[in-house]
């Protein structure tokens, strides 16, 4: 491919990470890309999924189409094929023709039920502790020639960074809400030790260990027992603490 279908695939892969709301919807759009790149380069209508591990657990996050995301998930549900092959070894590895490839019989059986002649699975770099394929499907054998092979490992880098900043987003945007959940709950307790110790003139420790008592012997969270002392004093069904994002 040109550097002017490359470059514009990369500014169409970035705008995405802005455009949607989270991984899951920024892999079906980066797999659409994919597919659409591939059949550019092959001139035949060419599908895609992608395969995501975390933490040592393997999922078909998205997919260019329903075909590509089952196919994919039958892979990985056999354990056997060369997306599962590449995510293990780091490296490209191509199914080039399912009558002849002898490697994975009941997933080339699969594939030629589905109407798929070839496939290849092609890793991403994401850090330590994620891993990803683009798994791509195509009806007629021997397309996946080595230009064709080295188009797609361009793509997959490509896409790489830019699914490195999508999972970094998403990341601070979880750590951000979880941060904003412990200061609205730190606050409600606050509230209900200050109510305690208007109440019974103790200190903020004797109003805590209060609240963490009443905690123990009602078997609830130390929240929830804050929470509901100040809606009750304050006349509310529930206490709100505000922040500003």
């Amino acid at each position: 491919m040109v550097a002017e279908d490359w470059a514009d695939d990369f500014e169409r892969l970035v705008d995405l990470i802005g455009a949607t709301e989270d991984v899951k919807t920024f892999l079906e759009g980066m797999t659409g890309f994919g597919a659409g790149m591939m059949t550019r380069v092959t001139n035949t209508r060419i599908e895609c999924a992608v395969t995501l591990r975390r933490r040592k657990r393997t999922a078909t996050i998205g997919g260019s189409s329903e075909r590509a995301i089952v196919l994919d998930r039958i892979e990985q549900t056999l354990g056997q094929g060369p997306c599962v092959d590449a995510l293990d070894s780091g490296v490209p590895v191509l199914l080039g023709d399912v009558h002849s490839d002898p490697r994975w019989p009941k997933y080339s059986d699969a594939l030629l039920h589905a109407g798929i002649d070839s496939a290849l699975g092609v890793p991403m770099t994401l850090g330590d502790d994620s891993q990803a394929v683009l798994n791509f499907f195509a009806p007629e054998a021997g397309l996946y020639t080595e230009g064709v092979v080295a188009d797609a490992v361009l793509f997959a880098d490509m896409s790489s960074k830019a699914l490195r900043l999508a999972l970094r987003i998403a990341a601070s945007d979880q750590r951000g809400d979880d941060l904003k959940a412990a200061m609205e709950s730190r606050t409600v307790i606050d509230l209900a030790c200050g109510m305690i110790m208007a109440q019974n003139r103790c200190s903020q420790a004797e109003a805590f260990d209060v609240l963490r008592r009443a905690s123990s012997d009602r078997n609830q969270k130390l929240y929830a027992i804050a929470m509901d002392m100040v809606a009750r004093v304050s006349g509310q069904q529930r206490a709100e603490a505000h922040f500003e994002d």
